[in-house]
């Protein structure tokens, strides 16, 4: 059976996923692939008369249960028609199973979940790829508009705006330890963000992409960040081919955990191939005799956050340095101005500089 790769399109309210798609099956459409997509449940059954809004327990409950089911059987159903389709292929769900967490209480997801037969780690693993646009309400507020989804609920003003970006921060803590998580910055040319959603999906695809650098800074705290996404990462680089760089990384957090073991390789001087892969802990275990006798393995705590419609992540590292603090920019296009938050001191852009790779950071001296 051939591998089809199952990608959701998600995001908060207002973050331009239905021109996305259009600009997703036009791209590949041309390059000969069948992009079949699944549409966005929940507004189907907003549209049909059930409103997030109703005070009625009972019916809240059926409706979140209800959109569950049909979204896992109608993932199912595209999957079906993708594994027949004789052309090259992919399927893009306009919104995934965990999108419902980001809106219902931890009690009620588990009695949904359970129902339905399946759990919040095997939803997380039917994804191959996810992609999180940021919503206008974030860093493009003069992009924000309720008239593109007449069953929207946030409103355009400042109580709506508020209710949008808090929206836009559960749906992206939702997919956290996703292994193919990438979200997509609001910019000030919007093709610039349609353009990333193209790139992600070829990536996933396999096909080769141009070699950029996102902007990397030694950094300092000069407050508190705010609300953030924390893990804990190891780090550990394989015994690889010339121009292939092989890594194996465990991500922790709250009790969860997810390995992936990624390969880069550069196919020319401006292209690269990288491919991603979930690993179990039996197999990440095993794949660790092949680690790389010249370089260490690397422990660091990430804190991710959206500010001002920009992706930032911050590594603490601890292992085999300390006192390093690397502040990395995700998405900023090459003419754009970074964001800084005001609790960030920069004290060094290090963008290009290999000897702050992680590759270079690990190398044993």
């Amino acid at each position: 059976m051939k591998e089809i790769k199952r990608i959701v399109l998600t995001g908060g309210p207002c973050a331009g996923k239905t021109t996305a798609l259009v600009r997703i099956i036009e791209h590949f459409s041309n390059l000969g692939f069948k992009v079949f997509t699944v549409p966005e449940v929940p507004t189907m059954y907003s549209q049909g008369g059930w409103s997030y809004l109703t005070p009625n327990h009972d019916l809240y409950y059926e409706g979140e249960l209800a959109i569950l089911e049909t979204q896992l059987a109608l993932e199912d159903s595209f999957m079906r028609l993708a594994e027949v389709c004789t052309k090259p292929t992919f399927v893009v769900c306009d919104r995934g199973t965990l999108d419902i967490s980001a809106y219902i209480d931890n009690a009620m997801w588990n009695d949904i979940t359970g129902k339905c037969g399946t759990s919040t780690n095997e939803l997380r693993d039917r994804y191959d790829a996810v992609l999180h646009l940021v919503s206008a309400a974030d860093g493009a507020e003069q992009y924000y508009t309720v008239a593109t989804n007449s069953a929207r609920y946030e409103q355009a003003n400042e109580e709506g705006l508020r209710l949008a970006r808090d929206l836009d921060k559960k749906v992206n803590k939702a997919w956290t330890g996703h292994p193919h998580l990438r979200v997509i910055n609001n910019h000030d040319d919007f093709d610039t963000k349609l353009n990333r959603v193209i790139m992600e999906i070829s990536n996933v695809l396999g096909l080769p992409q141009p070699v950029t650098e996102e902007r990397v800074y030694i950094v300092e705290l000069q407050g508190e960040l705010p609300e953030c996404i924390e893990s804990e990462i190891t780090q550990t680089y394989l015994v690889a081919d010339p121009d292939c760089e092989v890594r194996l990384r465990r991500r922790s957090w709250g009790g969860e955990v997810v390995n992936v073991h990624k390969t880069k390789k550069r196919v020319s001087a401006s292209e690269v191939l990288e491919t991603e892969r979930q690993v179990s802990n039996a197999l990440y275990e095993s794949l660790l005799q092949q680690a790389d006798p010249y370089r260490s393995t690397i422990r660091k705590t990430r804190r991710s956050f959206i500010w001002k419609g920009q992706y930032f992540e911050i590594d603490f590292f601890h292992a085999p340095v300390d006192n390093l603090m690397i502040l990395q920019t995700k998405g900023v296009d090459e003419q754009e101005d970074v964001n800084f938050p005001p609790f960030i001191k920069v004290i060094k852009d290090i963008t290009g500089n290999k000897e702050y790779y992680n590759y270079n950071i690990a190398l044993k001296r």
